[in-house]
């Protein structure tokens, strides 16, 4: 298959690295929304809600989607290939993972606690289920964002040889 051309290539580059940093940073900015702001009212809790919401919606799922679509890039037209490397395998089986868990996982729990505003009763810190997604989100997320920093780090390390 044909190779795209240096100049293309620093722009793919570019790209990648743009959707690295806001799969990356909204992930950081939601544990920081979500774990360094302690709402007392149920406007406040919407609010939080909401916020976690749109940071998912236009920051890290976009990020996560163009990610894939620019490592697809990658695989077929450079020379990096899909599975050349074994840091390369690692790369694409977590991000994998890590799309799959936010998507089944995380996702629901933070979508879970967006309610319509006539329903403000759902949105206290007492109410169960609010609480508990808010709490499953943190901790999950906070394993998430380990794991896309680990990403960096091999991206930038490339830590593994060459598979035979």
């Amino acid at each position: 298959m044909k190779k795209l051309p240096p100049k293309a290539l620093k722009y793919l580059k570019i790209l990648h690295l743009f959707c690295t940093i806001m799969w990356v940073g909204g992930a950081l900015a939601m544990l920081m929304v979500l774990g360094f702001t302690h709402p007392t009212s149920p406007e406040a809790c919407h609010i939080r809600s909401l916020c976690a919401q749109k940071i998912d919606d236009f920051l890290i799922i976009p990020g996560a989607i163009a990610i894939t679509f620019t490592g697809v890039v990658y695989g077929f037209w450079t020379n990096w290939g899909f599975f050349k490397h074994r840091w390369l395998t690692v790369k694409w089986v977590l991000t994998i993972a890590m799309i799959l868990m936010g998507t089944f996982v995380i996702g629901p729990w933070v979508n879970g606690n967006v309610h319509a505003l006539e329903n403000i009763e759902n949105y206290t810190i007492h109410h169960e289920t609010f609480a508990r997604n808010v709490a499953q989100t943190i901790r999950w997320g906070t394993i998430q964002t380990l794991g896309l920093l680990f990403l960096v780090w091999i991206s930038v390390t490339k830590p593994w040889t060459k598979k035979k």
